[in-house]
């Protein structure tokens, strides 16, 4: 893929800046979906309400924001992505600085639902970008990038907020107002830097199937359960890892603790290589067998294996890093499968069971510790990640025969 109208040697410079354009939005969009937590203790002591009660804001947050991605998705795919995008990221950064002013919780609420509404733009619209704007020799990298900032936004919420209210001294109104607007100018970059995001190309008439048929084929069905049973098995992981080796093996709690680390820093690192490796290799499928088949093993060790401390971490390390690489393939599978000019569509239909995957786990996995049962709560995840390759493998074989039967003759080899 050439980009129109710009010389083969800026076409990699141009790339770069829609990725670092995407991925700063992206950054912000996880970002502010967790920087209301840290403010639970406070906003308990000065507001009077529960902790369940706080817990609505979040849950309310993410609810929005997973129910809306599909219909969000139609609209990107009819009428182009950067107008949902400049909307919604604006939405969600003034929604978040008019926390500060909230006289109530309450309001608070109706704001958390309100930012929840711009969230949900986030990710049909900046796959459709990126897919139509960046060229394919680095499409891979810039979903890895994409992935990657939205893992960093997830950890550098709770430790911003902490540092400016706790060590700083910042009230929490100052910190939420000066955070929000820090959306402000990201959304003024995409307004001066529009001409280079490229929405794609509208579907042809007689072509692939569109619309509602698109999402409930069999194809993007089983991508659908690929990313929920990868995300309760995730989920399950990063919630429940320390619990688990405690009531397993009385492993120390800071060497649970550092395994967890491991966990998360490998599979926050890992989505970089498996970028590099779809950009350089045509066997996605093949490449995500092997890795999350690698991460089963090292979860069932760590279940079902008295593992020293000093390895223990390790070990989590490198299943994390494993199952992080094989995120990456997996969105090209995707872009690959989804029909020309429906990846928002597509992409906010299946990232929805992402959300859907970490609210189902935390509970039956909850229940096996509270019942004595630590010894299922690996292999359970373990079980999820052979049920996801299966639906990966479902969706690969089903996208393959879909092609063949679409194309007047076989493709040339990549």
């Amino acid at each position: 893929m050439t980009h129109a109208n710009v010389p083969a040697e800026e076409a990699p410079n141009r790339d770069w800046r829609i990725i670092g354009l995407i991925g700063t939005g992206h950054f912000l969009s996880h970002f502010y979906m967790l920087c209301l937590a840290p403010l639970f203790p406070i906003w308990r002591e000065e507001f009077g309400v529960s902790y369940a009660v706080l817990g609505l804001s979040v849950a309310l947050m993410s609810a929005v924001t997973a129910l809306l991605q599909t219909p969000v998705g139609f609209l990107v795919d009819r009428h182009g992505a950067r107008p949902y995008l400049l909307g919604g990221t604006l939405i969600m950064a003034l929604s978040i600085s008019a926390m500060a002013l909230a006289p109530s919780y309450w309001v608070i609420l109706g704001l958390a639902v309100l930012s929840g509404i711009g969230n949900s733009v986030i990710h049909p619209a900046d796959y459709a970008i990126l897919g139509s704007s960046i060229g394919e020799k680095r499409m891979g990298r810039a979903f890895a990038m994409h992935t990657f900032t939205g893992n960093l936004g997830f950890a550098a919420a709770p430790l911003v907020i902490g540092l400016m209210t706790q060590t700083m001294g910042v009230s929490w109104r100052a910190a939420l107002l000066s955070l929000g607007l820090l959306g402000v100018p990201v959304v003024a970059a995409l307004v001066l830097q529009s001409r280079i995001l490229k929405d794609q190309a509208r579907p042809k008439k007689g072509g692939a199937p569109v619309g509602r048929k698109v999402l409930l084929s069999r194809t993007m069905l089983m991508f659908f359960a690929f990313f929920l049973l990868s995300s309760m098995a995730g989920s399950g992981v990063q919630a429940f890892l320390i619990a688990t080796l405690d009531q397993l093996w009385g492993t120390p709690l800071a060497v649970a603790s550092l395994a967890l680390t491991g966990y998360v820093v490998g599979a926050t690192g890992g989505v970089l290589i498996g970028g590099w490796y779809a950009d350089r290799y045509s066997r996605h499928f093949t490449f995500v067998l092997g890795l999350t088949s690698l991460s089963i093993l090292l979860l069932l060790a760590m279940g079902l294996l008295p593992l020293p401390d000093l390895v223990l971490p390790v070990v989590a390390l490198v299943a994390g890093t494993a199952l992080g690489a094989s995120r990456t393939p997996r969105d090209v599978m995707v872009k690959h499968a989804a029909p020309p000019g429906q990846i928002g569509k597509v992409f906010g239909f299946i990232s929805s069971g992402l959300p859907l995957g970490g609210a189902i786990t935390p509970v039956p996995f909850g229940l096996m510790l509270d019942n004595g049962m630590p010894w299922l709560v690996l292999p359970t995840v373990a079980l999820l990640l052979v049920a996801s390759l299966l639906c990966a493998g479902g969706a690969r074989g089903e996208s393959l025969r879909s092609t063949r039967s679409t194309s007047p003759a076989p493709a040339p080899a990549e």
